[in-house]
């Protein structure tokens, strides 16, 4: 049984402390130390977000002996035991294909409540917090709201942060998980991905909370809605928390149990990764073009030191966003970023290209990376001066510029921009 133990909050220290145990006994304690402010504290209000994040980063532990039986005593209601039955089974898809396991052997909550105390009202809040890593489609998002001032936020295992941050906001908030390392090292239990991006954003919940914003801001495109295989009915998928469905029923959580005046989502959620793409090369390559990066292994992992941010040349990530930018960013330019040399040659690169592009029955990589019709379609209209990959690309029919569905709110917002009504 994995139990969820407690939580705490010190308003004067403005730090939180997260308690577990495992199914093997285990203790664990993440700490998380949030930005001070100086608005009034809605403890409530606060609580209510940590609820969430309690539950939410407790997947981090939950991995290392995963069982279906977990002890909570804070009593759920349907909806909310189908939610996190979605995080602890579809959010860890992933982690369950890779470690042989199938739902049965997930988490399962159960509803023992009819009703749930209801959400509280913020309507004096105000502003937009706009989550930062310095890839891609975050530096777009800063770009494109600057006129309407948002606040900046780095959630990081160390006071370190990507130095290119610095550009947008003299005022960058930063704010340290600790995860508990060393307990996860003793257990020499199982591994494997989390829903790291929900886990994200219900942190930054609770930051702008304190700091008294309406608005959390990502920066996620139409992406994660693939998946890359099934167990049984229970499809993998390692973006999972970046869906638009998963996007929908975030927001649903927190319209129904902390605050119908909070907003959480993203913006570029109607976009395509190849429309992002262009649009960064439009608007932010000048700038962002030589200090950005969507590598995790050369700056995301834990341990890494990235404040200057690099490409390692090797990993699906970056065989990813050379695809994405080769319709839009000379070849000469491009590989630049990645040694002088074009990744289509890297012959220890094949493979993975062949399971981004869907040849030869390679499985796509377990990262965040596009739809394979769509990095068919970038392969198709990448400029001249590029050389070709060592096998045949089949022929693509995704419409990059085609805009979806997003939530009304943030499509408001982009409005505002004029971004929508660019060709």
């Amino acid at each position: 049984m994995f139990e969820f133990k407690s939580y705490q909050f010190d308003p004067e220290a403005f730090s939180a402390s997260f308690h577990y145990t495992g199914s093997d006994g285990t203790d664990f304690t993440e700490k998380v130390q949030f930005c001070p402010s100086e608005q009034p504290l809605d403890l409530g209000l606060i609580n209510r977000a940590l609820f969430l994040s309690f539950i939410l980063i407790g997947t981090s532990y939950y991995k290392a002996h995963p069982t279906a039986e977990i002890s909570l005593e804070t009593h759920l209601d349907e909806f909310q035991a189908q939610f996190f039955n979605k995080v602890y089974q579809e959010g860890l898809s992933q982690f369950a294909f890779e470690n042989q396991l199938t739902r049965d052997y997930l988490a399962h909550f159960s509803a023992q409540a009819k009703t749930t105390r209801s959400a509280i009202p913020a309507e004096s809040y105000q502003g937009i917090l706009s989550l930062q890593s310095g890839g891609k489609d975050s530096l777009l998002t800063a770009t494109i709201f600057a006129s309407q001032k948002p606040s900046y936020l780095y959630i990081s295992s160390s006071m370190d942060h990507p130095v290119v941050l610095d550009e947008l906001s003299s005022d960058l908030q930063i704010l340290q998980r600790q995860i508990d390392k060393t307990a996860l090292h003793e257990t020499g239990g199982l591994n494997g991905h989390v829903p790291i991006t929900y886990i994200v954003e219900s942190l930054a919940l609770v930051q702008a909370i304190i700091n008294h914003q309406n608005t959390v801001m990502a920066s996620i495109g139409r992406e994660g809605n693939e998946a890359h295989a099934y167990i049984g009915d229970l499809a993998v998928n390692h973006q999972w928390s970046k869906t638009w469905a998963a996007e929908q029923l975030l927001s649903e959580y927190v319209m129904r149990y902390i605050s119908p005046d909070l907003h959480i989502g993203s913006p570029l959620r109607g976009f395509s990764e190849l429309r992002i793409a262009e649009l960064f090369s439009q608007k932010c390559w000048d700038q962002y073009g030589h200090k950005f990066s969507s590598c995790n292994v050369a700056n995301y992992r834990q341990g890494k030191n990235n404040r200057e941010l690099n490409w390692c040349g090797a990993c699906a990530k970056c065989a990813n966003t050379y695809l994405l930018f080769a319709p839009f960013i000379k070849a000469e330019v491009l590989d630049s970023l990645y040694g002088g040399q074009s990744l289509f040659t890297k012959p220890e690169l094949t493979d993975i290209f062949k399971g981004l592009l869907g040849v030869d029955g390679f499985m796509k990589p377990f990262e965040c990376v596009g739809e394979i019709d769509e990095l068919r379609q970038a392969y198709e209209l990448k400029l001249p001066g590029y050389p070709e990959l060592p096998f045949a690309v089949p022929k693509s029919k995704f419409n990059y510029q085609k805009i979806t569905a997003m939530q009304p709110y943030f499509q408001n917002l982009l409005n505002l921009t004029g971004v929508l009504h660019e060709s």
